[in-house]
């Protein structure tokens, strides 16, 4: 399979979780002036497709630059499930994926195709989203599993305020991917995945560049 591309280009238009400051690529230096081209740029680190580290919303989790590399590269199972504005990932969405397509084995990685990503620029983008609710996220807990990633702005429904499956994977040291794109052109159930954030001393999060391959 050729490399497929997850991630969604950083702009100063790119939709921003509510709250968080608007990507600013500011002019430094330029070619006329300076001899080279170079810019600076402003933006949360939890901006467009990014990686939460638990420590997010654990005091005590692992940050961005401790997580080992073979944490963030591996084999993944791609779970389909089409869902519409504040509609959530339920135990049993995957127990009926189990019984079709063979337990998920523990320590796995799994990716979540929901369609959610054609919304990115309609005003409930950020506060209708789909996303798992508290028995699914047990429920990978109980499976140890390494990562989860989603095509839409937050693991947790976008009308829950509390991140309740933030806090529980935090906890759990599970790490979660979120704004995925391009989760539709995967052809198959299984594959590798590579998810490479910035090495940022004691960060929360980093943008990432996510493929599948």
């Amino acid at each position: 399979m050729k490399p497929i591309d997850l991630t969604l280009t950083i702009s100063k238009s790119i939709p921003s979780f509510p709250g968080s400051p608007k990507p600013q690529f500011i002019l430094w230096s330029d070619i006329k002036d300076d001899g080279y081209n170079l810019e600076l740029l402003f933006l949360s680190s939890h901006t467009g497709t990014h990686i939460d580290a638990p420590y997010h919303f654990v005091k005590d989790g692992i940050k961005i630059h401790q997580i080992p590399l073979d944490r963030l590269i591996g084999k993944a199972i791609l779970i389909k499930l089409k869902k519409t504005r504040n509609s959530p990932i339920t135990k049993e969405d995957i127990i009926l994926f189990e019984k079709i397509n063979g337990i998920i084995p523990n320590d796995s990685s799994i990716f979540f195709f929901t369609e959610w990503q054609k919304n990115l620029k309609k005003d409930n983008y950020f506060t209708e989203n789909p996303g798992l609710d508290k028995s699914t996220a047990d429920y990978l807990v109980s499976k140890k599993i390494n990562l989860v990633g989603i095509d839409s702005p937050s693991i947790d429904l976008g009308i829950d305020d509390s991140f309740t499956v933030h806090h529980i994977f935090s906890k759990n040291n599970i790490l979660i991917v979120e704004n995925l794109a391009n989760l539709n052109k995967i052809p198959s159930r299984e594959f590798t995945f590579t998810i490479l954030p910035l090495k940022l001393k004691d960060a929360t999060g980093s943008p990432v560049r996510a493929v599948a391959s």
